[in-house]
């Protein structure tokens, strides 16, 4: 065994813990889909049957589509205003030096510790007083600021790993720093961008204390689903859209975690190996 190099022991208790999270956090999570096939109205074990009939039903509900598309609508929005403005403060937090970068950091990520029934309460109380209507859009402002520190702390790594030296030779060759920005640095921070659009979009779409606040007339997804929480013989249609949402978005989660490690290997990074 040489000098440098050393045998790495699997932590045991770590492992352990591993599992342990992931049962807490999955398992009853996993019982939606479950009881979203019960051939009954109530929730309970043993399952009385099979069926499909909960998932058939949601395609007659024309309410249900409504705020869907309002979630898409909001989600779609929120999304690309928020990977704009992180790609923004990603570049400025790791290209330039400025006084009081560290608090400007903090202050970006402070909805990430902050609960969002604060934002909530705080939004509407200001939009009460500045006498703006609650709409979609004031969803979306929400939806905004919980979006952007997400949207920087994905795009961070991706600027931090890209070698500034390439910026440099586009400016030596005479580019400006409109085209080098397209020409050069937006290819290769494009797998950043795509997953903070798809982690932005999944938390917008699936975000409710924002929404239960801010709603106008026109509900979005969760608000919907937590109105038909009131009656009954609802529940099981709403379970099977529960359990849609969340394969959709575990999937898109997976997906921006995905892209937004690729290249960020020190070979995709052009670093030679030693």
């Amino acid at each position: 065994m040489s000098a440098g190099t050393y045998i790495r022991r699997p932590n045991r208790a770590l492992q352990v813990y591993a599992v342990i999270f992931l049962i807490v956090l999955y398992v009853p999570v996993l019982f939606i889909p479950l009881f979203s096939f019960n051939d009954a109205v109530h929730v309970r074990f043993p399952l009385k049957g099979f069926t499909l009939q909960w998932y058939t039903e949601l395609w007659s509900r024309q309410a249900l589509w409504n705020s869907l598309w309002n979630s898409v609508r909001v989600g779609l929005v929120v999304s690309v205003l928020s990977t704009v403005l992180g790609v923004m403060a990603a570049r400025s937090i790791t290209r330039y030096r400025m006084r009081g970068k560290g608090p400007l950091v903090g202050f970006i990520m402070m909805p990430l510790v902050i609960p969002g029934i604060i934002f909530g309460v705080a939004l509407l109380v200001l939009l009460s007083r500045m006498g703006v209507p609650l709409s979609l859009y004031t969803v979306g402002l929400g939806h905004l600021i919980i979006c952007m520190p997400f949207a920087v702390a994905t795009l961070l790594p991706r600027f931090e790993g890209f070698d500034p030296a390439m910026e440099e030779a586009s400016a030596d060759l005479g580019e400006n720093g409109w085209w080098t920005f397209w020409r050069v640095t937006f290819p290769m921070v494009m797998p950043g961008i795509v997953a903070s659009l798809l982690l932005t979009f999944t938390i917008s779409f699936d975000e409710f204390i924002m929404a239960f606040f801010l709603t106008g007339t026109d509900p979005t997804l969760p608000m919907y689903i937590w109105g038909q929480l009131r009656f009954p013989k609802e529940f099981p249609s709403v379970l099977a859209m529960a359990s849609l949402i969340l394969f959709i978005s575990f999937v898109l989660v997976f997906i921006a975690q995905w892209v937004g490690r690729m290249g960020l290997d020190t070979e995709d990074l052009g670093v030679p190996d030693t």
